[in-house]
């Protein structure tokens, strides 16, 4: 049952149930955890997961079809008095419950749970925690077949990223033009040959578009790329299919010798990188827990203690999660843009990709790093150890 993993670590961490309340598909997490989907909904509807037992939906008659194929008990009710005379019997003797909620809303992701509901569930006399980690636990995992599949994908990334820079280096060599489009349309053309597909990008930037993280190239904004210049490709791509994980990659390469002011960079972030992943690996041979946010400020430490602290643009990282979104729904690596308490579960998978930018250009080395229940954080994309040179 999919409910199953978030009842053993709500009985390893004390947490009696698990509330999951949506008004009108406002909680993401909510249709995620439905088998079959839920439909549109008109009325409140609260689950409740024990930290022992099957699961109850709590649904109003009006929404309880959307529900026949669920294959969870159902409770309907008719008065707003019902519905929550129902949560307070299903919640009778418990302390502790789990709700999409994050003190302070330090965790905006998760905290959707309105401010009243919490309230309410407080009133009958019990704790309200974060079901972070449960959301995490439950839908952010990588499955044993996903484990196989990501990896054919990583090699296959690879392949790709190594024939856009490939392709730069040739067309320089024969003095033909070349620009960011030309190399966008290239790595479309090696998708398709491997089967691979990705909701947008990649991300191919020269000089100054490199100091933009989230620079897109299009046709129209495409700029030259010739001897002298310094390329970002950042490019993610997974199997068909929503059980399947995304690869995503940034490497970063210089049509000719790189300057030293680049290359120092480069050894600023490759560093801030190493010192993310060491963390959590440090951590978890120690068999303790580390959460996000740890992780970013382990690599964060070092991009602020170098001479270009005001080049930080962004956190660390993000949740790498089955689902359609290239940015997945487990942890999130980060202490910048949120406070992420989520612990780097066994089976989560995440990305680590400091960077630094500047008006001329900018570095950013991004890879994959799995969970793996015995072996613990383990990298699992190519790690670029110096700056490509393309000419």
């Amino acid at each position: 049952m999919w409910y199953t993993p978030a009842q053993d670590l709500m009985r390893e961490r004390a947490i009696d149930a698990w509330l999951v309340h949506d008004f009108r598909n406002t909680n993401s997490t909510f249709s995620v955890l439905m088998p079959h989907g839920c439909g549109h909904l008109t009325r409140r509807v609260g689950l409740v997961v024990p930290a022992t037992g099957e699961p109850t939906l709590i649904t109003s008659h009006i929404d309880a079809t959307f529900f026949v194929q669920a294959g969870i008990r159902l409770a309907k009710y008719l008065t707003w008095r019902e519905y929550q005379g129902t949560i307070s019997g299903l919640l009778k003797g418990a302390r502790t419950v789990a709700m999409e909620y994050s003190p302070n809303c330090d965790l905006p992701v998760v905290s959707t749970a309105d401010a009243g509901t919490v309230e309410f569930v407080r009133s009958i006399g019990v704790r309200v925690v974060s079901s972070a980690d449960l959301v995490q636990t439950t839908v952010a995992r990588w499955s044993e077949g996903a484990v196989a599949t990501y990896a054919r994908t990583a090699r296959e990334v690879s392949t790709v990223k190594d024939d856009a820079f490939a392709f730069i280096r040739d067309t320089l060599a024969a003095g033909k033009p070349c620009n960011e489009w030309m190399v966008v349309m290239r790595m479309h053309e090696q998708y398709a040959r491997l089967g691979l597909e990705y909701p947008d990008g990649p991300i191919v930037a020269v000089n100054a578009h490199a100091g933009d993280p989230h620079y897109d190239p299009t046709e129209a904004t495409s700029a030259p790329i010739r001897e002298g210049d310094f390329v970002l490709i950042d490019l993610w791509a997974r199997r068909p299919g929503n059980d399947n994980i995304f690869c995503d990659i940034c490497w970063v390469g210089s049509c000719g010798a790189p300057t030293e002011r680049q290359a120092k960079v480069f050894e600023t972030v490759r560093a801030a990188r190493d010192a993310a992943v060491a963390v959590a690996q440090q951590r978890w041979a120690a068999k303790k827990s580390v959460a996000g946010w740890e992780v970013d400020d382990a690599a964060m430490g070092v991009l602020r203690g170098s001479p270009w602290p005001d080049a930080i643009r962004h956190r660390t990282g993000h949740s790498l999660s089955p689902g359609p979104k290239v940015h997945g729904l487990g942890v999130n690596i980060d202490n910048t843009e949120t406070h992420d308490t989520r612990e780097l579960l066994p089976g989560v998978g995440f990305t680590i990709e400091p960077g630094l930018y500047f008006d001329d250009f900018g570095v950013r080395s991004e890879i994959n790093v799995h969970v793996d229940p015995t072996r613990g954080p383990t990298v699992v994309s190519e790690v670029q150890q110096e700056i490509l040179r393309l000419a």
